[in-house]
């Protein structure tokens, strides 16, 4: 999966260099798009394989938005959305779901977890890079 063609980074949202987006996927190509995405629209990206990875990386890369894909080897992401929350300091940290899974009740659980915004594969990377800026402005 590649970025989309037509989306052009001088229409992107501002974004204040250097604020840092956990991606926590198991899927390299995933990974890697949404990095790409997110770097090209100004954001510092660490990535975590799984939701044990990324809560292992957390505290020594606190991030102003997490994005997360649901279905993850170790921890899954409505499970790993709930152990942050739990946390104090990461209570308040916004999390993204980007998934294929599009349920109405998958979102429900989400929203219950935690999670802030929720967006469908295949995205567009503007999808994307909107969402980010909203979700840490």
């Amino acid at each position: 999966m590649i970025p989309h063609p037509s989306f052009d980074t001088r229409t992107a949202p501002s974004v204040v260099a250097g604020k840092t987006v956990l991606v926590v996927a198991d899927s390299d190509s995933l990974r890697t798009v949404i990095k790409l995405t997110l770097r090209t629209a100004g954001y510092t990206v660490v990535e975590a394989v799984d939701g044990e990875d990324a809560m292992a990386l957390l505290d020594a890369h606190p991030a102003a938005l997490i994005v997360c894909d649901l279905h993850l080897a170790r921890m899954e992401g409505l499970c790993f959305a709930r152990h942050v929350k739990a946390m104090a300091r990461h209570r308040f940290t916004p999390i993204l779901m980007l998934t294929a899974q599009s349920q109405a009740s998958r979102k429900a659980e989400g929203r219950a977890a935690g999670v802030r915004a929720w967006i469908t594969r295949p995205f567009q990377p503007s999808q994307l890079v909107d969402a980010a800026a909203r979700l840490c402005p």
